[in-house]
């Protein structure tokens, strides 16, 4: 078997590794580089414009554990057992509107993008979000398109966890309102530059789940 075959069989196992854990190994815990690694994967994940709209908490804090898994139901059986519990919040309107400072500070100093360059990307910007894709009629629309860019950094930490045998769980069970005023009462949103997007949890299983299974790939994939 050539390198690249051994590596795509690697990342095929992965994929039938993985599942939606839904009791993890109070006894067992991802360590400090495997975690730091999950989410480096997060962190280099792609944008759409390269915003990076996006923030993972950590949550560490054993009351704040215990908060967030009375009030989100997709969170009461994987809290306080999981080793590694993480929320993932998506830049508002606030940051992602083309006119922004964030994505003015992002594009000229994170990006070191020229000033020439970054007026032209930021018109663009503007036609996509306006004309594109209409964006910018209230609040939502933005929200909800920051929201999926952090579900591509959210699949690439489940398939990094499961690469190296840690499990992972999605977790969108929750009442948004409910959890944004709860991490808003927190101080964790930063005056509404941020709002939840979805939660992740990571460990290990107690037990084996059945056999994967999926819709066949003709049904799936189709050449036109």
């Amino acid at each position: 078997m050539s390198n690249k075959d051994q590596t795509k069989q690697e990342i095929l196992d992965a994929y039938h590794f993985r599942h939606a854990t839904k009791e993890f190994d109070p006894n067992k815990k991802v360590s400090d580089d495997d975690f730091r690694f999950i989410m480096e994967t997060g962190r280099l994940s792609p944008s759409s414009f390269g915003f990076e709209p996006w923030r993972f908490l950590v949550i560490q804090n054993p009351e704040l554990r215990e908060k967030i898994k009375n009030t989100a139901w997709g969170a009461y059986g994987k809290l306080p057992e999981a080793s590694h519990f993480v929320v993932i919040l998506a830049r508002t309107k606030q940051d992602t509107k083309y006119d922004s400072d964030y994505l003015q500070d992002h594009f000229k100093n994170k990006k070191n993008m020229p000033e020439d360059h970054l007026a032209k990307y930021l018109e663009r910007i503007e036609q996509f979000q306006k004309v594109d894709f209409d964006l910018l009629e209230g609040d939502r629309p933005l929200y909800d398109w920051a929201g999926k860019q952090t579900y591509i950094a959210l699949g690439n930490m489940m398939t990094a966890a499961a690469q190296i045998g840690v499990d992972s769980c999605p977790i969108e069970g929750f009442d948004v309102e409910k959890m944004n005023t709860l991490l808003n009462e927190e101080g964790l949103l930063e005056d509404g530059h941020f709002g939840i997007s979805v939660m992740v949890a990571f460990g290990y299983r107690v037990k084996d789940p059945a056999p994967k299974s999926r819709r066949p790939y003709e049904d799936i994939v189709k050449f036109v």
